[in-house]
């Protein structure tokens, strides 16, 4: 691995625990600030939109520019400005201005990655290096659990976001001294994200991708944590446990799903069944009697687990893309993988609101959550059953 994709993973591990600390942070920016599980499931949201739309501005700079300064330069601004604008945060909107500024910032950080795989390197290799760097950045979510509970409780969130600030502004400039952009493409062809559009194979492909992700980035990003404290109670030290064995979880799952296409020959029945798999976890937490609090941990590091499959979307997708449009490509499939978990995050932060206004129950307002996520995953399944199966 050349220093420059290590330093791009570091920024991916951020990226990733950016997207994850909240759910720690939920009863201390409660009791601080008044955001309730709503308010933070609205800020989490933006951040997911906001990296989603994000990723067409970075697939034209993938492919004009090159993936060192764009990294690089929207790190540092997004990055490191969001978390120190978090830091100083003393309303709910400040909450979601910091997290749109770090969507902005961590957009780029792991398409830059597969850009340069998808350039450099063998096309057959492609699901197991994007796996590995994702299984690595997945660090990052387990930082944002156990670890970052440890962290507010010995320093304070606004002395642990400032540091997280300086550490982001340091791997940004070590971003734009250590990557190497691959060497461009020289074709006469023309051509934008419009032209993928077009391709017929994709839209079978896509709905999934909107789909996959949602249920562990939304259950780990944020409701496991407001879940653990109104259903059992759990303080800060028993929520970061909780979180960090679904992002050990998801860890393992992102490694697991890597070589799995080679092994048996499909990329389409890999994410298929791995997702069907998933689904049945979310039915098992909607089934669940709340009586353990270790057995709904279980069921939550089932669907970190089965939600891994994002790399094997990303290579099954790139099969279809014109070389030139390498850049465009992953960034689209990227918006849709994202942007799904974004949107989800602030309609499910709506039916929790008017589940629990309805019924008064936090457990019924949850089960519902449950229920939506499970029922997602199998809208995107029924269609992607129709998709073309491909290896490189």
């Amino acid at each position: 691995m050349s220093l420059g994709i290590f330093m791009l993973v570091l920024a991916y591990v951020l990226s990733q625990f950016y997207r994850a600390f909240l759910a720690v942070l939920s009863p201390v920016l409660g009791a601080e600030l008044g955001a309730g599980p709503e308010d933070l499931s609205f800020a989490s949201g933006l951040w997911f939109l906001t990296f989603a739309i994000m990723q067409l501005p970075v697939g034209w700079a993938l492919d004009t520019i090159g993936p060192r300064k764009t990294a690089a330069t929207l790190f540092v601004f997004g990055g490191a400005g969001g978390a120190l604008v978090f830091a100083v945060a003393t309303t709910p909107m400040h909450i979601n201005i910091a997290m749109v500024l770090i969507g902005i910032g961590c957009s780029p950080v792991l398409m830059a990655s597969y850009f340069i795989f998808a350039r450099t390197y063998p096309a057959a290799v492609f699901a197991t290096m994007a796996a590995f760097v994702i299984g690595v950045g997945s660090l990052g979510n387990i930082a944002g659990s156990a670890p970052m509970a440890w962290a507010v409780e010995a320093f304070g969130w606004r002395e642990t976001m400032f540091g997280l600030a300086l550490v982001s502004a340091a791997i940004a400039v070590a971003v734009w001294f250590s990557v190497n952009d691959p060497e461009r493409v020289e074709t006469d062809a023309k051509g934008s994200v419009f032209d993928l559009l077009k391709i017929p194979a994709l839209w079978f492909i896509f709905p999934m991708m909107f789909v996959n992700y949602a249920p562990a980035a939304g259950l780990r990003g944020l409701w496991i944590g407001p879940y653990m404290s109104d259903i059992f109670g759990a303080d800060a030290a028993r929520i970061g446990t909780a979180t960090l064995v679904m992002a050990l979880a998801m860890v393992v799952g992102n490694f697991v799903y890597g070589p799995l296409d080679r092994i048996f020959g499909t990329r389409k029945w890999v994410i298929f069944v791995g997702n069907a798999i998933g689904v049945t976890a979310c039915f098992a937490l909607w089934s669940f009697d709340n009586s353990s609090i270790w057995t709904a941990t279980f069921w939550f590091a089932a669907v970190g687990f089965c939600g891994g499959s994002f790399p094997v979307m990303i290579a099954h997708s790139k099969t279809f893309f014109p070389a030139h449009l390498t850049g465009r490509g992953v960034t689209l499939l990227n918006l849709f993988g994202i942007g799904g978990a974004g949107l989800m995050q602030v309609i499910t932060g709506r039916i929790y609101a008017a589940k629990l206004s309805e019924s008064g129950s936090p457990a019924v307002a949850y089960d519902t959550l449950f229920l939506f996520f499970g029922l997602l995953v199998c809208a995107g399944l029924a269609i992607y059953a129709f998709s073309q199966d491909r290896m490189d």
